[in-house]
């Protein structure tokens, strides 16, 4: 249900509610129908305020797209790093405490656009929180699934590219994909799927991953500067969905405090769902919970 109609249909039911109190009254005092009748109206009130305040604000939509002209507009410093490590990326909670991000990509494309219906039903049932970095490709192909789960407040939804490139200033490549390689391109690369994700949604992702996690030192200071922190990860949970169950759960288990866990949600047929359920009951066992990433400072 898009944004426009929940709050129609939240009005209806207000207006539903008010009617059918008003023919219940009969033995019942006018003060305490009053009352009642008033905490219905106050919380369904609430309700559409807080969808109200997830439109888009096209002076909101506005400042980003200057943001962007402004840092293309900026003079930037050759890079000499290329890697998912390099200078400023974030890969861990700053925490000692018992807590671990689970982060699922899902990178679209002619292969990788699917959804692990499985995988999601499961932290959803089990109330484990995660950060969902969708790229702009799987959005389109997975629309309506994309709106639900951003709806959802155990997913955070935040931002894994326009085409899935890795970024760099200069023409490299990571695992057989062909980066960016101009300032220009870097920030396309961002900002199309950062308006893209504002337009749907009505929020900023706070968070970026870049198609394959690759990274020069310069395209990272970009990303900073266009208000987002750069996220990959400290354990490499199922390999990009290629992972078998017992993997992912071996993988899943090297977790310590403050970890930040890369999965990935667009690869149904893959066995990372499974591995995923043992790892999670296990690591809920060991005393960890779940957190969002914006929970904690990260490092």
């Amino acid at each position: 249900m898009g944004k426009r109609s929940g709050v129609v249909y939240l009005f209806m039911v207000l207006l539903m509610v008010s009617c059918t109190s008003n023919s219940s009254i009969s033995g019942v005092s006018n003060e305490k129908s009053n009352i009642e009748e008033n905490k219905v109206e106050t919380k369904e009130i609430e309700e559409i305020t807080e969808l109200e305040e997830q439109e888009i604000v096209p002076e909101k939509r506005n400042e980003l797209e200057k943001l962007a002209v402004e840092v293309n507009g900026k003079v930037y410093e050759e890079s000499s790093q290329f890697s998912e490590y390099v200078s400023g990326v974030k890969t861990r909670l700053n925490t000692d405490d018992k807590v671990i991000s689970l982060t699922l990509d899902a990178c679209g494309g002619e292969f990788g656009s699917g959804y692990d219906n499985d995988l999601i039903s499961f932290l959803i049932e089990q109330n484990i929180k995660a950060d969902l970095f969708v790229n702009a490709r799987w959005v389109e192909a997975q629309y309506d699934t994309f709106m639900e789960l951003s709806q959802n407040p155990l997913f955070t939804i935040q931002n894994h590219g326009t085409e899935h490139k890795p970024l760099s200033l200069t023409p490299r490549s990571a695992w057989g994909i062909s980066s960016t390689s101009t300032q220009s391109e870097i920030i396309d690369e961002i900002m199309e799927n950062q308006l893209k994700i504002y337009d749907a949604t009505g929020t900023i992702p706070k968070y970026f991953r870049s198609g394959t996690a690759f990274y020069d030192e310069t395209s990272v200071e970009i990303a900073e500067d266009l208000g987002l922190q750069v996220v990959n990860f400290d354990v490499i949970g199922d390999g990009g969905a290629t992972f078998t169950k017992g993997e992912v759960v071996q993988e899943m288990l090297k977790a310590q405090p403050g970890s930040i866990v890369i999965l990935h949600m667009n690869q149904p047929d893959s066995e990372t769902a499974e591995g995923v359920k043992e790892a999670v009951l296990s690591l809920l066992e060991q005393g960890f919970s779940f957190v969002h990433l914006q929970e904690y400072e990260l490092h």
